[in-house]
């Protein structure tokens, strides 16, 4: 199955948007935070709740500000500016005024924590103006593969989502993959996971999404969706040429 023009597009920011200098050190930052989160609600669950109902409560969702207390630690105890950690991956600019250019919405989805991170990456390297939305983990009950952070991405980007939009999701990882698919489930649109990275397409490929979905530069996708516009274009017929009034006149003749 063909790759589809996108009407949205959401970027994952690890691995995608930027890539790390050091990338293990995003690996073990996402599983601290992650057992951090679910030990505390466990926690909270048998000696406050006495294990009475959902460990991680309905009114949860609306919360904003989850204990990453692990996360929040050890960035504190980094004491780098993000420059040294990070860096926007080649070809990303040109990819989002190329999609801006075509009044396509971008939002930015990430399990990362934004205080102290997050926000200092789009502030450092000027990418806040090119999104309409930002999610981070303090955001959210559940980080990826659950798709809360994308649901919550697109509603905050204001746009009506049909039955007919194409909502790209590019993602390094094998969860950016899952998040999509269970997206799709839940929205009018269509999510379709983009693999940014090996195990990303380790991914689709066993999820039999199809070789099309696996883009591995911004420079190969600003290439594919600029092809994409002009193939659309092309398909458009021109109307139709109007005769000069002198040749009508000539041809009466």
């Amino acid at each position: 199955m063909s790759l589809q023009r996108p009407t949205i597009v959401l970027f994952d920011m690890d691995g995608t948007a930027v890539r790390h200098i050091n990338p293990r050190l995003l690996h073990v930052l996402e599983v601290l935070d992650t057992i951090s989160y679910r030990c505390a609600k466990l926690f909270s669950w048998i000696f406050k709740r006495g294990g009475k109902g959902p460990i991680i409560p309905r009114w949860h969702k609306r919360r904003k500000q989850p204990r990453l207390l692990v996360h929040r630690a050890i960035h504190k105890f980094r004491r780098k500016p993000v420059e040294q950690i990070v860096e926007p991956c080649p070809g990303l600019y040109d990819l989002l005024e190329y999609l801006e250019e075509k009044n396509i919405p971008t939002a930015l989805v990430s399990n990362g924590l934004g205080k102290g991170y997050g926000y200092d990456i789009l502030k450092k390297f000027d990418l806040e103006k090119h999104f309409k939305a930002t999610v981070f983990r303090e955001d959210i009950p559940s980080a990826k593969p659950s798709p809360d952070s994308l649901l919550l991405a697109l509603e905050q980007m204001n746009v009506t989502i049909t039955k007919d939009d194409i909502i790209w999701y590019i993602g390094d990882r094998r969860k950016d993959v899952i998040a999509a698919l269970a997206a799709t489930k839940q929205i009018a649109g269509k999510v379709v996971p983009i693999a940014f990275g090996v195990n990303a397409a380790i991914a689709v490929i066993e999820k039999n999404i199809g070789p099309d979905n696996i883009i591995m530069s911004f420079h190969d996708m600003y290439d594919q969706i600029r092809q994409m516009f002009e193939e659309t274009a092309q398909e458009i017929p021109l109307p139709a040429k109007k005769e000069p009034e002198t040749e009508k006149i000539r041809s009466l003749l």
